[in-house]
């Protein structure tokens, strides 16, 4: 008799459903006798500029070193995030991504026993990583599509061991303002950890957004997540990082595993720190492309949710798979969000000029062979 080995599996894995990341160019070239040139990807959220020069020499240079262990501890770029972000090198948790530290964190302070917190509609690892431990995760509606933190706050009880909020939010690109958080943070108890997820945060302007570096010192139950997959243009390099008081962080770095960022990530992720120039180019790219794409929706009237991250979430009818669909039959790739309980939209990533400009008139085409044409 054949052994079912789901029901082998803890109870929380067994009800799981994997993580569905945006299709890729080689898959759809495969499936649908496409060109892989003539694809574009606007699915998953990446820098569309390609890797910053300095990143690219630094791993040239580290290719040598592929028959070493990388340094487990990450001493270098470490010690440049301390010296950028102005926090000890004791303050700071390595991740293979800011997926793997957001699973490190769960593991660490959340239990079968415990309840965790998160909005309506926010990043589909706060559930995953909840369910997968065994812990009861509790779903608060979201508010104008975004986090409604004042109901967040009244849903924390006495099993409440972790709450995660991201700012912005993926896939909804809803930002709230620093008073917002400050305010939030201060409602929490102190032994209730807060994990602020800030992996946009480097396409936010202007001081009335929330640096949560900043906030630190004044709330030392709060764990910041930051990433080098946007804006800093290494997602294929899987490099994420945490700030948290040096306590918290001596917790973390105990599961961690001990080399889960390799050798050419952590010589990558250090030059592109000292290339401003780079972020800098990708917040306009970025900000254009925003207007962009929001300045097409509105010519065909269809609704968005007004994005603070390098994404958009437009709301394409009742046919939303269908338009997805019919728009990798053209050869672009968005991402489909019903998953995420949001069955009308879907999310596009912010491309270069000429790349909105394709998925735009691919969109229009869409619309108009399925009827819903303006």
């Amino acid at each position: 008799m054949a052994i079912d080995y789901q029901s082998l599996a803890v109870r929380g894995v067994q009800a799981l459903s994997p993580y569905q990341p945006g299709k890729p160019i080689d898959e759809l070239a495969r499936e649908l006798g496409l060109d892989p040139a003539d694809i574009i990807k606007l699915a998953s959220n990446e820098n569309p500029l390609g890797p910053s020069e300095k990143a690219l020499a630094a791993a040239r240079e580290a290719l040598s070193e592929l028959c070493l262990y990388p340094d487990g501890n990450g001493f270098d770029l470490k010690q440049a995030l301390s010296a950028r972000l102005a926090v000890g090198m004791d303050q700071i948790t390595l991740g293979n991504g800011s997926n793997d530290v957001l699973e490190v964190i769960a593991r660490c302070f959340a239990d079968p026993d415990a309840e965790v917190v998160y909005s309506q509609y926010a990043f589909a690892v706060y559930p995953l990583v909840t369910q997968a431990i065994g812990a009861t995760g509790v779903s608060v509606p979201a508010r104008d599509w975004g986090h409604d933190l004042d109901a967040m706050a009244a849903a924390v009880t006495e099993r409440t061991k972790l709450v995660f909020v991201a700012n912005p939010n993926n896939p909804t690109g809803t930002v709230h303002k620093a008073a917002d958080i400050e305010a939030f943070l201060a409602k929490i108890p102190e032994r209730v950890l807060v994990v602020l997820d800030e992996a946009y945060c480097e396409y936010l302007t202007g001081n009335e957004y929330p640096d949560g570096v900043q906030l630190l010192s004044r709330f030392p139950n709060l764990i910041v997540c930051r990433t080098f997959s946007k804006a800093w243009g290494l997602a294929a390099l899987r490099v994420g990082y945490s700030i948290s008081s040096p306590a918290i962080a001596d917790v973390l770095n105990r599961v961690r595993q001990p080399f889960n960022v390799d050798t050419l990530a952590l010589a990558a992720a250090t030059a592109v720190l000292a290339d401003d120039a780079y972020l800098e180019r990708s917040r306009e790219v970025n900000s254009a492309g925003l207007r962009q794409l929001e300045q097409a929706f509105d010519r065909m009237g269809l609704a968005y949710i007004p994005s603070a991250g390098n994404f958009v979430a437009v709301d394409v009818g009742e046919q939303a798979q269908a338009v997805y669909e019919a728009l990798l039959a053209r050869g672009v790739i968005v991402r489909p969000v019903a998953g995420y309980g949001m069955p009308r939209h879907l999310r596009v990533s912010v491309g270069l000029p000429e790349q909105n400009a394709r998925f735009i008139e691919a969109l229009e085409q869409s619309l108009a062979a399925l009827g819903q044409g303006s």
